[in-house]
């Protein structure tokens, strides 16, 4: 696993609040309201230094290392999480056998299309209580049943580091008039190879159509995060 000293300085903080949720962003983008240009430049070098922000040609975007530390840090509190994410995540088909697709707006992975997906919370009273959550936030869908199809664990990494390890609970439903936009699509199965794809996505659909009673599986991924 990646380890990095925990970022604290308010700056800095504010840097890669901006780069979490974007691909690049020029320097004017990254500097806090009011905040010296000089001073701003300190620690944004020393976040390159520290091999979190690396310069690009358009401008600043998070090294793999970035990556990996925003990929454990709360967007709500900005404190970092040590444990391996724990997800729901659905495999929804309509009649027509369609596969529904969720774009990532946030890193890592950002832009790449995955299932419909969730963290569990500390408060939810079951896994069941997360995915009903999730398909009202993501979905607006309140009346949904779902069948629990089976658990992965996905490890993923890039340029031979540890990048993240998910473990996700795969829950799946037919439905057709689920309201698709820009960030959520039908796609067919056998042209989801042609969109960007998180790691696992064509892996966990392909083995929740064999609709085994429940299945365990461990998906190790190489990521291009230049891709």
């Amino acid at each position: 696993m990646i380890e990095q000293a925990i970022v604290t300085h308010h700056i800095q903080k504010h840097i890669l609040d901006v780069l979490m949720f974007k691909e690049v962003a020029r320097f004017r983008d990254l500097r806090p309201p009011k905040v010296d240009t000089n001073l701003f430049s300190y620690h944004l070098k020393l976040l390159i230094k520290n091999d979190i922000v690396k310069k690009l040609d358009s401008g600043y975007g998070l090294s793999t290392n970035g990556l990996a530390y925003v990929d454990r840090v709360s967007v709500v509190s900005k404190t970092v999480r040590t444990q391996p994410k724990i997800i729901t995540m659905l495999v929804v088909q309509n009649s027509d056998g369609d596969v529904l697709l969720w774009r990532r707006k946030r890193q890592p992975y950002i832009n790449a299309w995955t299932l419909p997906y969730g963290k569990l919370h500390t408060e939810d009273e079951s896994l069941e209580a997360a995915v009903k959550r999730e398909l009202s936030e993501k979905l607006l869908l309140t009346d949904q049943e779902v069948r629990h199809a089976g658990d992965c664990y996905i490890h993923v990494n890039t340029q031979g580091q540890l990048l993240s390890t998910t473990l996700a609970h795969v829950f799946r439903f037919e439905r057709d008039d689920i309201a698709t936009h820009e960030n959520l699509m039908w796609v067919k199965p056998h042209k989801i190879t042609q969109y960007k794809l998180a790691p696992a996505v064509e892996q966990i659909m392909a083995r929740s159509f064999f609709n085994d009673p429940h299945f365990f599986e461990e998906f190790y991924e190489d990521w291009d995060s230049e891709a």
